[in-house]
Formats: structure tokens, C-alpha cells, sequence
């Protein structure tokens, strides 16, 4: 079943002084990013609270206990970096490989029950697509969960797919979003990414991405390079680079 964008919260998040940035004239490809480079759990899809969900199943499952600091101290990490931590702060009793396949097949079968879409998300990706606009999913997701996901796109909406097991360094190395730019043929410093989490956006920065942070779950400390809304809803493609202008000028 797919649910429509819905703004009910599943953490605690920060109030944001941001605006949304709203272009009246209509987008043209000077307007426009050279291409958009996405996040998915928790920037796509509302997938953070299925990954807490399938730690605190699994920790427990070892007669352990699981705190929302441990899980949030894990949001937007690579796989294997979660998965070790995981083993390092509990009784799990499984290598790196058993922990992420255990958490990444639950969430799959969450993600199959019911799609949370991040307001404004879906809508936005289809209206870059439309426009002529490249898209780039940039995850620390592996290929199993990251196709399911992508299966649920209108074909085609994705020109390049970078997974966390595809990548040497994950987030918030900048390989990740490098490889995405490369992959695509454009320059970094004229694409934007969308983010979520302090690791993604780090990302992103540091590899020349001007970053829109829409945190959610956790918090995300503000950083030169990238700029914060609250929401993607009624955010069009002509707005992004507006959106981003401010972090596209040299710091003084």
C-alpha cells in the first residue's frame, strides 16, 4: 500500500527559520540544478523508524535492551558501520554481515507492507524527472533494499543508483556523492543534494554539493555548504537553486 505524504512526525524535529523558497517565473534548464542528488531513508521515504524498529527486535532477541540514543546515534551511518556498533554496544552475537542482512531484510518487509514517502519527496523527484532534470539516489542502503525502493518509482525516475555497498568510503566520506556526479557526467558544484542526517550532508559537502538538510529524525548541525528547510512540500524544481543559494556563496 502507498501512503500518501503525511507530516505526522516520528522524532523529535528541530524548528527550522529557513522559508521555503517559491519561484514565480517558470523553470528553465538555467534555472534548474544540473542534476539532484537523493538521499533515501529518511529523505525519500520514512524508512528511519522501520531500521529502529528491526534494531530493537534484534537486540532484544539477545536478551538485550536498545535505546533510542544508541539507534539515533546510527541514522544515515553506512550499513556495516552501524552493524558493528550494534555488536559493540549489545549482545548480538553475529558478524557484520548477519546484523546488516537481518535489519535490511526486516525493513524490506516493512517497505513492502506500507511506503512512508517524506512529504513533498515523491512529488518533487517526478517533477525533476518531468523537467528534463538527471536524479541520483545516493544511499548507504545495499542493492537489495535500494532496488525495492527504486521499484516503486515511476520507471526511469533514477539515471544513477549509488548504494553503500558499491562504494569504498560510505557517508560522510564524500565518495559517495562524488561517484553519483561522475556517474553522471555533471560537476558536483552544479548539482544539489537532499539530505537528512548530519553524516549525509557532511557528504554531500564535502564533496562541493550544495545541500538542502531536511532533518527529521535527528537533528542536523548547521554547516557552510548546505541549508535547512523544514519540508520539501510545495517545493518545486525552479526553487532548489534559490533554495541553495546561500550556500553557494564564499564564506567571507
Amino acid at each position: 500500500m502507498l501512503l500518501p505524504p503525511d507530516d505526522g512526525p516520528t522524532g523529535t524535529v528541530p524548528r527550522l527559520d529557513f522559508p521555503v523558497v517559491t519561484s514565480t517565473e517558470p523553470a528553465t534548464r538555467a534555472t534548474l540544478p544540473a542534476a539532484v542528488l537523493w538521499d533515501m531513508d529518511g529523505t525519500l521515504i520514512d524508512s528511519e523508524p522501520y531500521w529502529i524498529a528491526e534494531e530493537h527486535a534484534l537486540v532484544e532477541s539477545f536478551g538485550g535492551t536498545w535505546t533510542d540514543a544508541h539507534a539515533h546515534a546510527l541514522v544515515g551511518n553506512p550499513l556495516e558501520v552501524s552493524a558493528q556498533y550494534i555488536i559493540d554496544h549489545s549482545p548480538v552475537e553475529a558478524d557484520v554481515v548477519q546484523v546488516v542482512d537481518t535489519l535490511m531484510y526486516g525493513v524490506m518487509d516493512r517497505v513492502r507492507d506500507q511506503v512512508p514517502w517524506r512529504p513533498g519527496a515523491l512529488e518533487l523527484l517526478t517533477a525533476l524527472h518531468d523537467a528534463g532534470v538527471p536524479n541520483a539516489l545516493v544511499t548507504m542502503s545495499w542493492r537489495p533494499l535500494t532496488d525495492l525502493v527504486v521499484s516503486l518509482v515511476p520507471t526511469g525516475v533514477f539515471d544513477v543508483v549509488v548504494t553503500g555497498d558499491a562504494v569504498g568510503h560510505g557517508k560522510p566520506h564524500p565518495e559517495p556523492y562524488l561517484t553519483a556526479a561522475r556517474l553522471l557526467g555533471v560537476e558536483a558544484a552544479n548539482c544539489v543534494a537532499i539530505e537528512d542526517s548530519p553524516a549525509g550532508v557532511a557528504s554531500a559537502v564535502a564533496a562541493g554539493v550544495p545541500t538542502i538538510a531536511v532533518p527529521h529524525v535527528v537533528p542536523v548541525p548547521r554547516m557552510a555548504g548546505a541549508v535547512q528547510l523544514p519540508s520539501l512540500r510545495g517545493v518545486g524544481p525552479e526553487d532548489l537553486l534559490l533554495a541553495v543559494s546561500a550556500a553557494r556563496r564564499p564564506a567571507r
